[in-house]
């Protein structure tokens, strides 16, 4: 897969730049956006509180970038618990899974990223632990086994996938929470900016962080990149203060357009319209036809595009729309 500025999966660059200004916000209160899950969670947590139980198992789900581990993290504050973070690909066996809900503590917080790709054997071990506090683990071998079961503390188990449909049924059905993350709107993403900004110790006026907002694709992880890479550009380039038309000029230099399309976006449009005649073509095909993985761009180029109207998809393949041809002026095939 490409470098792409708009990647919304996290990068090392991310990190850095949360460790240079710790932008996750640590609160409910200074959490911006996804107004109906935070009220959810005030509710659940205040009530969990109220009766010093532990919180209810939450599953998040939605595209890379919205906020998922932040959530996290602010659950375990607002609980005022510790909270361990790890990813699915990670725990490899189930006796893996078993020392880390072991190592927890009464309350603790449990997050699980990629959750979807926990293989079934590690997952099984998940069933009683969320249910029942307990593991069964196995001592000795051959006909001296026998099954030891393993008290846990109480403790809240937080996922997260972007790929809800992944998780099998016996675990989905064990979250008590489930909180679908949607992307961001522009004037979020700007307060974001703003926000971020001040942490950074960069001046933006409201202009220049709209111009960065329409960018970032609904997405605050990004919208916190390009917030960045035009802070460079306005320091070296200018006196450092981001305004409209300086956030155009780096924005345009990344090749992120207006809608937030970069070069591949846009080339995935453009062979659908010229070698497919707009489609609908399959996903494989359409795969092949820009050299990418078909997992790829179901699961990074698609889900903004198919949200903004570039494209749909329908039984027979992927359709570009109406504003797809308007955004990039070119004519649509009467045929």
């Amino acid at each position: 897969m490409a470098h792409r500025t708009i990647e919304t999966n996290i990068t090392e660059e991310d990190v850095r730049l949360e460790l240079e200004g710790s932008l996750r916000p640590k609160r409910l209160n200074d959490y911006i956006g996804q107004s109906k899950i935070k009220e959810s969670l005030i509710i659940s947590i205040e009530a969990a509180k109220k009766r010093r139980e532990s919180l209810d198992h939450i599953l998040f789900y939605g595209p890379p970038g919205l906020g998922k581990t932040t959530l996290a993290g602010i659950i375990a504050n607002e609980m005022g618990v510790n909270i361990k973070i790890t990813s699915g690909p990670a725990i490899e066996k189930p006796g893996d899974m078993a020392a880390i809900l072991n190592n927890l503590d009464e309350g603790d917080v449990l997050f699980v990223d990629e959750i979807h790709r926990l293989n079934k054997q590690v997952e099984e071990v998940l069933y009683p632990a969320m249910e029942d506090y307990c593991i069964d683990i196995m001592i000795g071998k051959g006909q001296s086994a026998r099954s030891v079961r393993l008290d846990l503390p109480k403790f809240t188990l937080i996922g997260a996938t972007t790929r809800a449909g992944l998780l099998s049924a016996p675990l989905r059905d064990r979250f008590g929470l489930i909180h679908h993350l949607e992307f961001y709107s522009v004037p979020e993403l700007a307060t974001i900016i703003l926000h971020s900004g001040k942490v950074l110790g960069v001046e933006i006026d409201r202009e220049g962080a709209y111009e960065m907002a329409r960018r970032s694709r609904g997405t605050p992880r990004l919208a916190n990149r390009i917030l960045k890479r035009v802070r460079d550009y306005a320091e070296v380039k200018y006196d450092g203060t981001v305004t409209s038309d300086i956030a155009n000029e780096a924005l345009d230099i990344m090749d992120v357009d207006k809608l937030g399309l970069d070069h591949i976006d846009r080339n995935l449009l453009i062979t659908i319209i010229e070698k497919f005649d707009g489609g609908p073509v399959g996903l494989d095909t359409l795969a092949a036809a820009i050299g990418e993985d078909s997992g790829t761009i179901e699961d990074v180029y698609e889900p903004y595009l198919i949200k903004n109207g570039f494209i749909n998809r329908t039984p027979k393949g992927r359709v570009v729309c109406e504003l797809a041809y308007s955004h990039l002026g070119m004519p649509k095939s009467q045929a």
